[in-house]
């Protein structure tokens, strides 16, 4: 049984890049074919798996792979699977649905959500000026977008709110199949949690993209006073350093291993998830680590946190509102090792299931797991 799986770029190492790693051990004879590849920014695991890269696979490209979004579906056009194939696997934001096929190979796209560049220009870019200029070529990713949803025999969503948008862009049906937590990384220990000894903070992570919201919370948290430790790298880290400036209650961490992060979530009062996201994996991840969750009512985080079980939410992406639920939630009392317990609905063996029960049974008798 010979695979291929596609992926948009590695040129990152975030919460699609892990699902990655949970499809290669699924199948571990796999072949990734990606549109760039930089060794250095991504995890050792696919080293020696990359088997084809895209015209657009150069050092310019990799670091500044934003400034070539217009050029991403001839980079896709480019990578064309060959007829090896028994199945195609594809683990798309974007790029990796639309890749060409020369035969007729059954082709699986598990969908993290529809092209924000395409369809979501006004959430996703904050400066006007780049938005007026480039909304053409936006307009021309929309249809290529569309096009490129229809060529997968079955489309798998990330979540909910994820299929929601399948049916109202593509005008297609997707299962659900939540993304997996590894969970022998992230888990509860009574011996990391919070305790009157050590430093009180609250935490986020993730990508620092504008649409992420972490400027709103150095905002509020400039008024609340309150310690705010924050993990991640992109393009909004230096307005957001000059924010905090002269504010010492409010960190950043540029680099942490699985094992300091593994501390971080569980030593934090709560995480923070101010975002609209497909999904939200540190937020699964939090949780399972025991630690409580402060989000946004929309997205994936309905999903992945109980009101007053698990966490709690805020209605507003205002400073206003974010600041009222952090106060709220000091005063409210969390069992962690129950949020680790309820967190667990998000196993590597549940994704495993979803995927294979959506190849057809003629193929999947055929794999070798």
């Amino acid at each position: 049984m010979r695979v291929a799986l596609v992926h948009d770029y590695l040129n990152q190492y975030g919460g699609a890049e892990r699902v990655l790693e949970t499809l290669l051990e699924i199948f571990p004879d796999a072949h990734i074919y990606t549109l760039l590849y930089s060794p250095e920014r991504t995890s050792a695991n696919f080293q020696k798996r990359v088997y084809k890269t895209s015209i657009l696979d150069f050092p310019l490209a990799r670091r500044h792979h934003r400034l070539f979004i217009p050029l991403m579906p001839f980079a896709a056009a480019s990578l064309r699977v060959e007829d090896q194939y028994d199945l195609i696997i594809s683990d798309s934001a974007g790029y990796a649905k639309g890749v060409p096929q020369q035969h007729r190979t059954f082709h699986l796209s598990y969908c993290y959500t529809p092209l924000r560049y395409a369809w979501e220009i006004d959430n996703y870019f904050a400066n006007p000026v780049f938005k007026t200029l480039f909304r053409p070529a936006f307009h021309y990713l929309k249809r290529w977008d569309f096009r490129a949803a229809q060529k997968p025999d079955v489309l798998l969503a990330v979540s909910g709110f994820i299929a929601g948008k399948i049916s109202r862009f593509y005008g297609r049906t997707a299962q659900v199949v939540y993304p997996p937590v590894e969970y022998d990384r992230f888990y509860f220990d009574a011996s990391l949690q919070p305790s009157t000894t050590g430093p009180a903070y609250y935490l986020a992570a993730g990508r620092l993209l504008h649409y992420k919201k972490f400027a709103l919370l150095v905002e509020s948290f400039l008024e609340l006073g309150m310690n705010l430790w924050i993990v991640g790298m992109g393009p909004e880290m230096p307005a957001l350093q000059e924010m905090a400036a002269g504010a010492d209650h409010i960190r950043f961490f540029r680099f942490v291993t699985d094992r300091e992060l593994h501390a971080l979530y569980s030593g934090a009062k709560a995480f923070l998830f101010p975002q609209v996201e497909d999904f939200g994996l540190v937020a699964a991840e939090a949780q399972a680590c025991g630690t409580p969750v402060i989000a946004f009512a929309q997205g994936g985080a309905t999903e992945i946190v109980e009101e007053g079980r698990t966490g709690t939410f805020f209605q507003e992406q205002s400073t206003r509102s974010l600041v009222a639920a952090v106060r709220r939630f000091e005063q409210m009392n969390f069992d962690r090792g129950e949020i680790s317990r309820v967190s667990r609905r998000f196993t590597a063996e549940k994704f495993r299931e979803g995927i294979l029960q959506a190849i057809p049974p003629e193929l999947r008798a055929r794999l070798s797991i």
